[in-house]
């Protein structure tokens, strides 16, 4: 259910991506309170990027989830953004975070939806 992308035009060591990607995938998974069985994260590095008229190291992340709570957006804004400000060095103010929730059938998984 959870999808959590994220784009950053710094580049990352293999071995570092997985221990980012695991970790994230468990802050999503903690801070939603659902199963880290259905949690993807997707991570683009050294993507061609500009954020305030700079090509400082920025990163765009995007989380949809079913039925989101509003009331953990703020969490889970200073959560990612902690990890991803510690784990690739971008400031908080280079970091901006997409949130939503699909409605249901608008979200395929294992030939239905949900």
């Amino acid at each position: 259910m959870p999808l959590l992308k994220i784009q950053t035009n710094t580049p990352l060591e293999p071995h570092a991506e997985q221990g980012l990607l695991k970790q994230l995938s468990e802050t999503v998974a903690q801070t939603l309170a659902k199963p880290e069985d259905y949690v993807m994260v997707i991570i683009e590095t050294d993507v061609a990027m500009l954020f305030a008229g700079s090509a400082q190291p920025t990163a765009f992340l995007m989380l949809k989830s079913l039925g989101l709570p509003e009331e953990k957006t703020a969490a889970l804004s200073k959560a990612l953004c902690e990890t991803v400000t510690k784990k690739l060095s971008i400031p908080g103010e280079r970091i901006y975070i997409e949130f939503s929730s699909p409605v249901r059938h608008m979200w395929g998984w294992n030939n239905a939806t949900f």
